[in-house]
């Protein structure tokens, strides 16, 4: 069976400036067996140079820039293709200035098509002439939803979704948010991999650590979904979704050997569910974790972060 993979980098690959043990292992099966992948990021602050640097000084090797899909060249995509020629204002970083520069799209701070949001400082200088220009008729685009990101086990910053979200409450008006679960994130990404390999996919997963971008979008796309416990998802929340990943995996270490041997595991689920307490794997393609100790009480959290 010839898979293609997706891949979410933080909480997958690394963890703040730490790598992940085993990624290291599994990007570089990946690319002994030109299998087909492709690092997938609703961060759009870095562009595909700078995100090949960061893992080469993390000690991932063999990666060039067209390994990247990141959301700020999806957004440039999405412009590119429904507006040609249009112009925008860009509330964002060097990624993203990058992405829409590469396709031609003007920064405009007179009378944009445009207001683009993406990660990055955002000055009270800036938000103000957003919303102004927002005001006079551009239109309001973010490169994801993201209200907030982890960046390590204690702590957060703001996303591209909370920058977007203070600028549809002063103007009234409504973003549309690109990115991951956006369908045409996964779209797109899924089209540069076909373009990428030497023959024909026959499935794609989405690897990635969150339920709400990473496994919803995989499912709502039509790929396969796995779910690894290195970042932000807990076993016990799974349960919570009414959308289930294919698989659940400790982390990417354990998909290295079916990457060199290119054979699927005898088992829908991963090794890390062998020896569970509520009668092992289970077979077929989804893995359902309701069984899986999830009667606990959890608390219900905040209603705001």
């Amino acid at each position: 069976m010839k898979i293609g993979y997706l891949i979410d980098m933080d909480g997958v690959i690394y963890r703040e400036n730490q790598l992940i043990p085993g990624a290291a292992e599994f990007v570089s099966a990946l690319v002994t067996t030109s299998t087909p992948f492709l690092f997938l990021t609703n961060n759009s602050a870095p562009t595909g140079e700078d995100l090949t640097v960061r893992l080469k000084h993390l000690g991932v090797q063999g990666l060039t820039p067209r390994h990247f899909y990141t959301s700020a060249m999806n957004t440039a995509d999405f412009l590119d293709e429904t507006h040609p020629n249009c112009t925008a204002f860009v509330v964002g970083e060097g990624g993203l200035l990058a992405a829409l520069h590469e396709r031609k799209i003007a920064n405009d701070g007179i009378h944009p098509n445009y207001v683009v949001v993406g990660e990055g400082a955002a000055t009270t200088e800036k938000l103000t002439k957003a919303h102004e220009l927002i005001e006079k008729g551009a239109r309001l685009v973010a490169t994801n939803p993201d209200n907030w990101c982890p960046v390590s086990s204690e702590k957060t910053r703001p996303g591209a979704g909370s920058i977007a979200a203070f600028l549809e409450a002063s103007s009234g008006r409504r973003a549309y948010y690109l990115g991951k679960p956006n369908g045409y994130m996964f779209h797109r990404a899924r089209q540069r991999l076909g373009d990428s390999a030497l023959n024909k996919i026959e499935h794609v997963a989405m690897i990635g650590d969150t339920m709400e971008t990473d496994i919803r979008g995989a499912v709502e796309a039509g790929l396969l979904s796995y779910l690894v416990l290195t970042g932000s998802t807990q076993l016990e929340d799974v349960g919570d979704y009414v959308y289930q990943p294919s698989r659940i995996l400790h982390s990417v270490a354990e998909l290295v050997e079916e990457v060199k041997t290119g054979k699927p595991s005898e088992s829908a689920d991963s090794p890390f569910f062998t020896h569970a307490k509520n009668g092992g794997h289970r077979h077929g393609n989804r893995h359902q974790t309701d069984v899986l100790a999830l009667y606990k009480p959890r608390p219900r959290p905040a209603m705001t972060k």
